[in-house]
């Protein structure tokens, strides 16, 4: 599905030969080629298979932009610094484009001036290129921001000579914010109108964009996935369904997820309740006297399909994994001795089996 690509420019965050941090701006719009088209619609499909996004919303002026804690894998949950608005703030300058008193070129390059002030006021060095995207998909504006650096490619023509060249590596891409346009304009009491990726191993890489954006983090969409899911089996657990007819709603489930990701859609409970069963009560309704609720609408996580599709864990030296369908029939838990029994051990670790014995 094609995005109808409004402006698209690129500027570069560079260190200069004194060590600052400097920005080299573009002075105007790409043209809006099929290649920029593609280009757009890469960046924002690598930003919705990205996991662990936050939702969230701009601060007040006068509020102070704070880092929220996390609890995701590979991070501390110690919280950042607090750090205050700029003077300058990123809504002000958006508000400016929006109302055609400032152009997009004029937009970017002041809101890359303040990325970089951001940059250096919580001690990052980060060098890239800073995409800035506003396009329209599925009938919804938005306006993209993400710093992505670059790979060498090694290339080889007919005459089989060797060349290399940089190319934008989306796949690594980190540092992403999605504002939802459409959705600040028509419903901002809402507060889900700005997604950011949050991290990655080992640090907090979304602190300067949310000091950047201006933004307060409301969603963990995450937690929310995680929260989703044992909703969904405590769900089926009350509806009494017999083994079967589980796995055929987790599969609806898992039906479900796939096509939101693939779309670039939110996950709605209200949707998803109408294609579950409902002998007793509707899933929304069991949902909404959950001791803990989901949102009605979040982001969907590609990792939740996993956890869809297989039982996993680790520890004590052991790796386990195997698709749900089998508990119950070729793998049996008993709770009372903590003991998993196994029928029908795969081929190749019972061959490892009979050969240790020997």
């Amino acid at each position: 599905m094609s995005a109808l690509i409004h402006h698209f420019v690129v500027h570069q965050l560079a260190v200069n030969q004194q060590e600052e941090l400097t920005l080299v701006p573009r002075a105007s719009c790409f043209e809006v080629s099929p290649e920029i088209e593609n280009l757009a619609q890469q960046i924002n499909h690598a930003f919705n298979t990205k996991p662990g996004k936050g939702v969230g919303c701009f601060v007040e002026p006068n509020a102070e932009i704070v880092s929220v804690s996390r609890d995701t894998e590979g991070e501390s949950d110690d919280e950042s610094p607090v750090l205050k608005p700029h003077d300058v703030q990123f809504k002000t300058l958006l508000e400016k484009m929006l109302s055609e008193e400032h152009d997009f070129v004029e937009f970017s390059i002041q809101a890359s001036e303040l990325l970089k002030k951001s940059l250096i006021d919580t001690g990052t060095l980060e060098t890239g290129f800073v995409v800035f995207s506003h396009y329209q998909f599925l009938a919804t504006d938005y306006l993209m921001i993400a710093i992505i650096n670059t790979k060498q490619h090694v290339e080889i023509n007919r005459e089989l000579e060797l060349s290399s060249s940089d190319h934008l590596d989306l796949a690594k891409m980190q540092l992403a914010v999605r504002i939802d346009l459409t959705q600040l304009a028509v419903s901002a009491e809402q507060q889900r109108y700005i997604s950011f990726i949050k991290g990655r191993m080992g640090r907090k890489v979304s602190d300067f964009f949310m000091h950047f954006i201006g933004c307060e983090e409301l969603v963990d969409v995450k937690q929310q996935n995680k929260q989703l899911l044992t909703t969904v089996d405590e769900f089926l657990a009350a509806e009494q369904l017999d083994p079967q007819e589980k796995h055929q709603a987790r599969e609806t489930v898992s039906d479900y997820y796939k096509e939101k990701l693939e779309m670039g859609e939110d996950i709605q409970i209200q949707e998803l309740a109408a294609k579950l069963p409902s002998d007793h009560v509707s899933f929304e309704q069991f949902n909404q006297n959950a001791e803990q609720p989901v949102e009605e609408q979040f982001q969907a996580d590609r990792s939740a399909l996993k956890t869809l599709a297989k039982f996993t864990g680790q520890g004590g030296g052991i790796s386990l994994s195997f698709e749900r369908k089998l508990l119950g029939d070729r793998v049996s838990y008993d709770a009372g001795s903590d003991t998993l029994m196994i029928r029908g051990i795969p081929p190749n670790l019972k061959d490892q089996l009979l050969k240790s014995q020997n």
